[in-house]
């Protein structure tokens, strides 16, 4: 019965360490954030914070995976407008530089198929491309969506335009994220 309680124990933990992690990140940056500034914010010894993760790399693929769980919990897929959902992520990503800045920088190295988070990027632009592709098809369904385009092509420029908007805007902060994502759409939504 012990065991059991100590592996809640461990479970509760992780969890702690990446809820505060997606705060530190968030705030401070992923440059600026060490593993040594997230093991002091809950009160372990790197080594400690380590336990709970086989790498570096993977604490920091599990801050992501974390990132998009409490997205998708806080913004969830409107039914009656599922892009409005999209768009409210983006927007929110403006307000997490950090967590944005560790999204691009780990994406890039994970292209790398020996890089830890390599299969996490891959299943995420699956997941991402699936969900997305529905949504599409249910607007091309509704005669929202023009029904000669190909929702996998149209699904991948969004990831495409997101990713690469996220880019940019770190460069300059000026760019509207949301807004160029909002404008995408309705170029491809019928118009009256």
């Amino acid at each position: 019965m012990a065991q059991r309680g100590s592996y809640a124990k461990g479970i509760a933990k992780r969890e702690e360490i990446l809820t505060t992690a997606l705060d530190v990140i968030a705030r401070n940056g992923y440059r600026r954030t060490s593993v040594k500034e997230l093991a002091d914010a809950v009160e372990l010894s790197q080594a400690g914070l380590l336990h709970y993760f086989s790498s570096k790399e993977e604490l920091f693929q599990e801050v992501l995976r974390k990132r998009d769980e409490v997205d998708m919990a806080t913004y969830g897929l409107k039914v009656d407008r599922p892009i409005e959902s999209f768009i409210d992520v983006i927007r929110h990503n403006s307000e997490v530089p950090g967590l944005v800045q560790l999204y691009a920088q780990l994406s890039t190295e994970a292209v790398d198929t020996a890089h830890p988070a390599h299969d996490f990027f891959v299943e995420r632009y699956v997941e991402f491309r699936a969900t997305f592709g529905g949504m599409l098809r249910e607007e091309q369904q509704a005669g929202r969506l023009d029904p000669e385009l190909d929702i996998e092509r149209i699904a991948n420029l969004f990831l495409a335009a997101a990713d690469g908007l996220q880019t940019q805007w770190m460069l300059d902060p000026s760019i509207d994220m949301a807004e160029h994502i909002a404008y995408l759409w309705q170029l491809i939504t019928r118009q009256g």
